[in-house]
C-alpha cells in the first residue's frame, strides 16, 4: 500500500507486481524513509505512463489535480524527465540534475523489472533535493577540481608545440629547402641554430621541428633572452635553491631547463645573452646537467637545444661578444629563414592563411583578398616580414567594418608608407595577373623544385612538399591538363 498522502497509489502501479528486483513490498517499506527525506516522487508503467505522484511532487510540479494526469505520458507533465530512458534501458539513473521552471532538482530513477527479472514494468522516481543549496560544498568542490584540471591542461599546452611543419607555409624554393632541412633537424637529436630576421617565423619552425621529433610528446619551453632582465637569467634558466637569497621560496623553484626535460629548450634571440651566463649555458650543453642558484647539488638534464637569433653571431665571435666555444656547440646543424622580401611568391597562400586565421580568432566570416591587392603588397620591403605582413591585414579589417572582400583602397588604409607610392625603392612596377593564373605559376614553381631536389622522387616530393603522394599526382595531372589546353 501506499504511504498516507499519496496521490493515485490505491493499487500496483505495475500490474501483476514483482518477485525479483526492486519489488512492491521494497517500495513500499522505503516510501515513508523517502518522502520523508525527499521532496517529491512518482512513478510510471511500461509505456513511460504516469501511474502515482504524491503530494510533494504535486505541489512541487504545481498540479492541483493529481486524479488529471494520471495515465498521461510522464514527459507531457514533466518535459525534463529522463524516465522513458530509465523505462527503455532497465538502467537506473542514481544522481542527476533535471531543469524545471528555472528550478534545479536533483532526481534519483530506478527502474522496476517484472517477476523473472527480464522485463521492465516501469520506473520510479524521486526528487532528493529541490534547491541545491545543502549540495553546495559539494558542487564548489567539484567545479575547484574542474578549475585545477583545466589550468592543468592549459599549462601542459603551453609546455607543447602548438605549431606542425604544414604551418610553416609556403611554395618557394627557399621554404621548401627550409623544411627540407627543418625535417632533417626534427630526426636528429643534434642542437639547432636557426638565423633570420625578427617576423620570420623562427619561433614557428622550432616548435614544427620538435612536433616532428621523438620528443614530440615531452615539453618545448621557449625562453626569450632578450626579454629577461641580465640578473634574473641564470634563475631563469637552472632555477633557485630554496632560501638561496632573502625572500626566496622555501621550495625548489625549477628553471627552464628543468622544466624542459626530456623535450626541446629554445632560447630566442641568444645572441642577447651576456658573457657570464655563456659559460654556464656551454657547460650545460656539454654535461647534460644544471646547478640551481644557491645550491651545491648537480641535476641532470636530458635537453634538446634549439636556439634562434636574428644577429650575426660569426661577427660577434670575432668581435669577441660571443663566445666561440658556444657558437660552435650551438651551430651543429643551422637553418637559414628567409626574409618576406625574398619569398615574395608565398604572398598570396601566406594572406590566405592569415586571413583565415584571423576569421577563426575573431569569430567573423572570412575575408578574401584580390589579386590587385597582393600586386600592391609585392611593393613593399617588408621590413618586419610577416609578422608586419599579419599587422597590416589585421589593421585593414580593422579600418574597414565589415570589410568581406580586401582590395587596393581598402589596403592603402593601412598599408605603410612606401607601398601606398605604389613602387619599393629601385623596384619597378610589377605586372598585376589574375590570382588563379599566380597561384598556378608558383605552385607549378614548387612542384618543379621539389621534383628537382628529390632527384624525379614523387615520394620524397611530396615529403618535401607538405602534401600526401596522392594530392601531388592530381596537381601533376591538373598541371598537365592546363598546359595541354594551353597549347592547343
Amino acid at each position: 500500500m501506499a504511504p498516507a498522502g499519496s496521490k493515485g497509489f490505491g493499487r500496483s502501479p505495475f500490474p501483476g507486481g514483482v518477485d525479483r528486483g526492486l519489488t512492491l513490498e521494497s517500495i513500499s517499506a522505503l516510501f515513508p524513509v523517502f518522502e520523508q527525506a525527499s521532496a517529491g516522487a512518482i512513478s510510471v508503467d511500461a509505456e513511460s505512463r504516469l501511474t502515482w505522484i504524491n503530494d510533494s511532487y504535486c505541489r512541487l510540479l504545481g498540479i492541483e489535480d493529481p486524479e488529471a494526469v494520471i495515465g498521461r505520458p510522464v514527459a507531457e507533465v514533466i518535459p525534463a524527465t529522463r524516465m522513458p530512458e530509465v523505462v527503455r534501458s532497465g538502467r537506473p539513473l542514481l544522481l542527476d540534475i533535471m531543469e524545471y521552471r528555472g528550478q534545479q532538482l536533483v532526481v534519483m530513477r530506478l527502474p522496476v523489472f517484472n517477476d523473472g527479472g527480464s522485463e521492465v514494468q516501469g520506473a520510479v522516481a524521486f526528487v532528493l533535493y529541490d534547491d541545491l543549496q545543502p549540495l553546495t560544498p559539494l558542487v564548489s568542490k567539484y567545479r575547484r577540481l574542474q578549475s585545477d584540471l583545466a589550468a592543468a591542461k592549459r599549462a601542459l599546452a603551453k609546455r607543447g608545440a602548438r605549431y606542425e611543419m604544414a604551418d610553416f607555409v609556403g611554395a618557394s624554393a627557399v621554404v621548401l629547402e627550409v623544411k627540407r632541412r627543418a625535417r632533417l633537424a626534427a630526426a636528429r637529436n643534434t642542437p639547432v641554430l636557426l638565423l633570420g630576421e625578427t617576423g620570420t617565423g623562427k619561433e614557428v619552425l622550432a616548435q614544427a621541428i620538435h612536433a616532428g621529433s621523438p620528443r614530440a610528446g615531452r615539453p618545448f619551453v621557449a625562453v626569450n633572452v632578450a626579454a629577461i632582465p641580465d640578473n634574473l637569467l641564470e634563475a631563469e634558466f637552472f632555477g633557485v635553491a630554496p632560501g638561496a637569497y632573502t625572500g626566496a621560496d622555501k621550495r625548489l623553484r625549477q628553471g627552464k631547463f628543468q622544466l624542459a626535460d626530456g623535450g626541446t629548450l629554445f632560447l630566442d634571440e641568444v645572441g642577447d645573452m651576456p658573457g657570464h651566463l655563456q659559460a654556464k649555458l656551454l657547460r650545460a650543453l656539454q654535461e647534460g646537467e644544471v646547478e640551481p642558484l644557491g645550491s651545491n647539488e648537480v641535476n641532470p638534464v636530458n635537453v634538446r637545444v634549439i636556439a634562434a637569433t636574428s644577429r650575426n653571431l660569426e661577427e660577434m665571435v670575432a668581435e669577441g661578444s660571443f663566445r666561440a666555444d658556444l657558437y660552435y656547440r650551438l651551430n651543429v646543424l643551422s637553418i637559414r629563414v628567409p626574409t618576406l622580401r625574398e619569398r615574395l611568391v608565398d604572398l598570396g597562400i601566406l594572406c590566405d592563411t592569415i586571413l583565415e586565421k584571423l576569421a577563426a580568432e575573431s569569430g567573423e566570416p572570412r575575408a578574401e583578398i584580390t589579386a590587385e591587392a597582393i600586386g600592391v603588397l609585392r611593393q613593399h620591403d617588408w621590413p618586419g616580414n610577416i609578422r608586419e605582413l599579419r599587422n597590416t591585414l589585421e589593421q585593414t579589417l580593422a579600418l574597414n567594418e565589415e570589410c568581406s572582400v580586401i582590395d587596393v583602397p581598402q589596403l592603402l588604409t593601412a598599408l605603410p608608407a612606401p607601398a601606398r607610392r605604389g613602387r619599393r625603392p629601385g623596384v619597378p612596377n610589377a605586372p598585376v595577373r589574375p590570382l588563379q593564373e599566380a597561384v598556378r605559376d608558383a605552385e607549378r614553381s614548387a612542384i618543379h623544385n621539389a621534383l628537382t631536389a628529390s632527384g624525379g622522387n614523387k615520394a620524397q616530393a611530396a615529403r618535401l612538399l607538405g602534401i600526401p603522394r596522392s594530392v601531388l599526382y592530381e596537381k601533376l595531372a591538373k598541371l598537365a591538363e592546363t598546359s595541354e589546353n594551353t597549347d592547343t
